[in-house]
């Protein structure tokens, strides 16, 4: 489909969804974020859906400034993804085996290694700057100082929630590997300290949402901000390194003579620098993949609805962007309410996974149909493979 362009505030908004499909509440955070002074337009993926202070699914442009809210609390969330040399009909009968010791090799949940993982010692992760990475911790913001050693053992680790790892299949039957993972603990106190540092400054005190709170070039407390999301962004893309480095290792020792391509990798929640219409911006995405003309992507529905990897068009409009998945069209609590076990259980047939009350709210249909969403943005990216799940481990 082509954009529909909304009424807004300041600047335009260019939806890839349709305004009558969307929530008033989401509309409303929309025209909140396009009044800001300082934004230079809003592009609105199909995904989209509510957020604190601003929309998952919205990539805001902003001249000089940056909302932290507008990049979310999980920053450098992202996805990797892996195509393998294995064909699905080669995998073992007994799946369960292979997520346990896949489970074994990653922690989910609030589980963390038992000491840190040394990146030099995992092949495709020696030489990658890991000493001047880790050297940038201290000069992180004073409030996490004392959080290195989580930081540390939490290197290589999903997380809970939405975060996966699953083995799946293409239409051709080979074998990738897919994960979904971002900054974890650390990521989050980084973005709570500098969401209530820019909640306290003057020039936001009469926003319409003080979750909407920017920094502003040319000050302190945005070098700050920029020097503790950078830094953020690079654990994250890290993290989900180590973690599919660990993966690898798992299958190789598995899985007799199984060789994998080169990664393919995106953040979704982030910042970047780009230029568009002959002006500098930083952009945010929040819920949202860089989509740039040839750029591969990774978009999933969710844990039994498949996953799309993609190629960028770079459609400018959106600012060269497309959704990050199929978004929740259901909070989680309304999902374990309205959801029993077996209705879990009989929508993730034929998938090894949990089936358990604690991940109800993963449910597919808590989520969009990821068919609909793909079909609202085929100017944004070409599709060029489709991936079924065949394991999906969760925290």
């Amino acid at each position: 489909m082509t954009y529909n362009e909304v009424m807004g505030g300041r600047a335009p908004i260019r939806m890839w969804a349709e305004p009558a499909e969307v929530e008033p509440d989401v509309m409303r955070q929309l025209r909140n974020v396009s009044d800001l002074p300082w934004v230079h337009g809003v592009a609105v993926m199909p995904d989209v859906h509510h957020g604190k202070g601003a929309t998952v699914g919205s990539v805001i442009a902003m001249r000089d400034a940056v909302s932290p809210a507008a990049v979310g609390v999980d920053i450098g969330c992202g996805m990797t993804a892996v195509k393998t040399s294995y064909r699905a009909e080669s995998l073992p009968d007994n799946l369960g085996y292979l997520r346990s010791k896949l489970e074994r090799a990653v922690p989910v949940g609030f589980g963390h290694h038992k000491r840190p993982v040394d990146p030099t010692a995992l092949q495709g992760l020696r030489g990658t700057g890991w000493a001047e990475f880790w050297k940038g911790f201290d000069e992180l913001a004073p409030s996490v100082q004392g959080r290195r050693e989580k930081a540390e053992v939490q290197m290589g680790t999903l997380g809970g929630g939405n975060h996966f790892l699953e083995v799946c299949a293409d239409d051709e039957g080979v074998v990738w590997v897919v994960l979904h993972s971002g900054s974890r603990n650390i990521g989050k106190e980084l973005a709570d300290h500098h969401i209530e540092v820019a909640r306290g400054l003057p020039h936001n005190q009469d926003l319409p949402d003080r979750d909407l709170a920017v920094f502003v070039g040319g000050t302190s407390q945005m070098d700050a901000y920029r020097r503790d999301l950078f830094w953020a962004q690079d654990y994250a893309r890290r993290n989900r390194a180590v973690m599919m480095a660990l993966v690898c290792d798992v299958l190789r020792r598995h899985l007799p003579n199984i060789t994998f391509e080169q990664p393919i990798s995106c953040h979704h929640n982030y910042v970047a620098e780009e230029r568009y219409d002959d002006v500098d911006v930083l952009v945010t995405r929040k819920g949202a993949i860089r989509a740039g003309s040839g750029e591969f992507g990774i978009i999933p529905g969710s844990m039994a609805t498949g996953t799309y990897i993609v190629k960028g068009r770079g459609n400018a409009a959106a600012f060269n962007s497309a959704s990050h998945g199929a978004g929740r069209r259901m909070s989680r609590n309304k999902a374990k309410k309205t959801f029993t076990l077996a209705d879990f259980k009989a929508q993730t047939e034929g998938v090894e996974c949990r089936k358990d009350t604690g991940v109800i709210d993963e449910i597919p249909a808590a989520y969009k149909d990821i068919e609909s969403v793909m079909a609202a943005q085929t100017d944004l990216v070409e599709v060029v493979a489709h991936l079924r799940q065949l394991i999906c481990i969760k925290g």
